[in-house]
C-alpha cells in the first residue's frame, strides 16, 4: 500500500507537467488550429528563465581580503554578490536562496513577449496550410531555439536548487496514518503539484468567468460569427498565444528544481505532452488536464518493480500503449469535439 501511494504521488507530480504542457498546446490548437510542435521548447525556455535569474543573482563583486591569502601569500579574493552587498547579507542571501520562485515574475513577461513574437512572426502565416506544414515549422522553430539555448548555457544540465525550506521531504506516511518513513515524498514535488492546480484552476476561471474568456471561447466554437459581431478576434487569440507560452514557461520554472534544466528537455516532455493532447481529445481543454494526469499516474504505477517483473519494459511504453486503446476505442479522444481535425 505505502508503494502504491508513493507511486501515486509520483503520478501527480509527472501528471502536473503533463497536464501543463497539454494545457497550452490545447489553448493554441483550440483558438489558432495550429499544431505547435515548439511548445516543448517553451517549457524548456521557461526552465532556462530560473536558471538566468538565479545566475543574475548570484553576480558577483571580487574584493581582496588583506586579513586572509591564498596559497602564494597574495590576498584572498572574497566574491560578494551584488544582492548581497546592496541588501546586506542576510537579505541578500534569502533573495539568492528564493531564485526559482523570483523567476515566476521574470518569466512571465518573457514567455508572454516570445509566444506573440512567435505567432506574429511566423505562427500567423501558417494558420489555413495543412497540419503537416505546421508540425514541420514549428518542429523547426524547436530545434532552434534549443541549439540557441545549447549555445548560451551548455550541453550540460544545469543545477537550479528549490527554496532551502523547501529542500527537504515530508513524512507523507504519518500524515495518513502509516509508520513513520515509510511514505517520504520530497516537498518541492508537492509544490509543484498544488502550483499546477493553482495555474490549471487560474486558466479555467480565466475563460469561464472573464468577458475576455467568454468571446474566446466562442470564437473557438464560431469563429467567423464572433468576428462579424464586430470583435477582433484575432488580436484575442494572438493574446492567448502569449498566454499558452505563459503556462508552459511557468511549468518550466517551478520543473527546474526537480529535473536540472538542460537543452532537450523541451524535446523530452513534447511528445509525451502530444500524446497526453490527442488522447484528452484535440481542442479539449479539460481532456488535456483528465489525460494528463491519468497518464501520468499510470507511467507511475508501471514503474513498480512488481510490475516491471511481469512486462518488462512496460513503464517506457505504457503512455502509447493506453494512448493506442483509447484511440481504437473512443478516437477523438476521452473527451474530444466533434469535426476537430475530421476534415
Amino acid at each position: 500500500m505505502d508503494a502504491i501511494i508513493l507511486q501515486t504521488l509520483n503520478g501527480l507530480d509527472k501528471g502536473s507537467a503533463y497536464a501543463l504542457i497539454a494545457l497550452g498546446l490545447t489553448l493554441i490548437f483550440g483558438t489558432l488550429g495550429v499544431v505547435n510542435f515548439a511548445h516543448g521548447a517553451l517549457f524548456m525556455i521557461g526552465a532556462f528563465c530560473a536558471v538566468t535569474v538565479q545566475r543574475i543573482l548570484t553576480l558577483s563583486v571580487i574584493t581582496l581580503d588583506p586579513n586572509k591569502t591564498d596559497f602564494l601569500g597574495n590576498p584572498a579574493k572574497i566574491k560578494t554578490p551584488y544582492v548581497e552587498k546592496f541588501f546586506g547579507p542576510e537579505i541578500g542571501a534569502g533573495i539568492i536562496d528564493w531564485s526559482v520562485p523570483l523567476a515566476i515574475l521574470f518569466a512571465i513577461p518573457v514567455m508572454i513577449a516570445i509566444g506573440f513574437l512567435m505567432e506574429r512572426v511566423l505562427i500567423r502565416h501558417f494558420y489555413h496550410r495543412p497540419h503537416a506544414d505546421q508540425i514541420l515549422v514549428t518542429f523547426g522553430l524547436a530545434i532552434v531555439l534549443q541549439e540557441v539555448v545549447k549555445y548560451f548555457y551548455g550541453a550540460n544540465p544545469v543545477p537550479t536548487p528549490a527554496p532551502a525550506a523547501f529542500a527537504g521531504a515530508i513524512d507523507f506516511g504519518v500524515l495518513i496514518g502509516f509508520d513513520p518513513n515509510q511514505i517520504v515524498y520530497p516537498y518541492w514535488r508537492l509544490i509543484y503539484f498544488l502550483f499546477s492546480i493553482v495555474v490549471i484552476g487560474g486558466v479555467f476561471s480565466f475563460l469561464r468567468f472573464t468577458t475576455f474568456g467568454m468571446v474566446v471561447r466562442a470564437g473557438m466554437a464560431d469563429r467567423e460569427t464572433v468576428g462579424l459581431l464586430g470583435i477582433n478576434i484575432n488580436k484575442r487569440f494572438t493574446i492567448m498565444f502569449g498566454i499558452a507560452a505563459a503556462v508552459a514557461g511557468l511549468a518550466g520554472v517551478m520543473y527546474a528544481p526537480i529535473n536540472s534544466p538542460n537543452f532537450h528537455m523541451g524535446m523530452d516532455f513534447l511528445v509525451l505532452s502530444f500524446v497526453v493532447v490527442v488522447v484528452g481529445g484535440m481542442g479539449s481543454l479539460p481532456g488535456a488536464v483528465l489525460a494528463g494526469f491519468m497518464l501520468g499516474i499510470l507511467e507511475s504505477y508501471a514503474s513498480l518493480n512488481e510490475i516491471k517483473a511481469i512486462i518488462p519494459g512496460i513503464d517506457q511504453i505504457i503512455i502509447y500503449l493506453v494512448a493506442i486503446i483509447i484511440l481504437l476505442t473512443r478516437p477523438r479522444g476521452l473527451l474530444g469535439r466533434k469535426g476537430v481535425m475530421e476534415e
